[in-house]
């Protein structure tokens, strides 16, 4: 019997970095929209508002960090931080569902993945983080469901499409009868 070779985490650890990155310009994108009407309207940010904004931008770069490194239990105290100074951020909803998936909290990591799309539909890294926890809690049909979602929203030369691709053909292929999903 051929032992199957388990690729989530370093798949996981690809996804966050990703995540990472499309947060950051995500951040930085609203920004100078931002400026630009502030410039248009005449208005200048109030320090307070600066402060929060710094603030914001710190805690998620260090958890954005704290992914990377593995450190989740970090990377989870970095973004509780973020949300609570900012609960509408469907990016650090994301980051937390994979900070919760590094840590084997499946659970939470699907609530968070599902919150973000809440929040905004098109966030895509959702769908993916969504599926992935789905599959770890034995979900396949909506892993599927999810990982199909991301697939029609990712870009058509997206890296990750291959590997979507691969998992919804995986996943498709299993019988459910003779699958040897465990809950944790």
């Amino acid at each position: 019997m051929s032992r199957r070779i388990d690729k989530r985490l370093p798949a996981l650890l690809l996804t966050a970095g990703v995540i990472g990155v499309l947060g950051m310009v995500i951040q930085l994108w609203p920004d100078s929209e931002a400026q630009q009407l502030d410039t248009a309207l005449g208005q200048r940010a109030i320090p307070e508002q600066l402060e929060w904004k710094e603030e914001v931008d710190e805690r998620f770069q260090q958890g954005v960090m704290m992914l990377h490194a593995g450190k989740y239990e970090y990377a989870v105290a970095a973004f509780r931080r973020v949300l609570e100074l900012s609960p509408e951020m469907p990016e650090a909803h994301v980051n937390m569902g994979f900070a919760q998936f590094g840590q084997s909290h499946y659970a939470l990591a699907r609530d968070f993945f599902r919150s973000a799309i809440e929040l905004r539909a098109s966030q895509v890294n959702a769908y993916w983080g969504l599926a992935v926890s789905l599959e770890a809690l034995c979900d396949i049909a909506g892993a599927i469901a999810a990982m199909r979602t991301y697939a029609h929203l990712a870009d058509k030369d997206d890296h990750f499409q291959r590997k979507a691709q691969s998992a919804l053909w995986e996943w498709g292929a299993q019988d459910a009868a003779a699958s040897d999903c465990q809950k944790t």
